[in-house]
């Protein structure tokens, strides 16, 4: 028997307008840092800024994305092979 399929979506709270899709969520994760890695090279190519990683406890402390943080599963996902400053916890 078939495992079913949902289409599931991940977005990512440090990285605004940045989103990975697929038919499941192993597919959806399977395609985040693939999703990283451009939504990254389209900052540069605009020379806009790459946003410092945050820790989980940052994220928690935002109010802005807290009810999120709370709600959803945070991953963590690897980024492709560019300067970030790596957030310590």
């Amino acid at each position: 028997m078939q495992a079913p399929t949902t289409p599931s979506a991940s977005g990512f709270l440090t990285f605004p307008g940045c989103f990975s899709a697929g038919d499941t969520l192993d597919e959806a994760l399977t395609n985040a840092p693939e999703a990283v890695a451009l939504w990254l090279e389209d900052l540069a190519q605009d020379g806009r800024i790459i946003p410092r990683a945050r820790t989980p406890s940052e994220l928690k402390a935002d109010p802005e994305i807290a009810a999120d943080v709370a709600t959803y599963a945070i991953a963590l996902i690897p980024a492709p092979d560019v300067a970030l400053q790596p957030a310590a916890e």
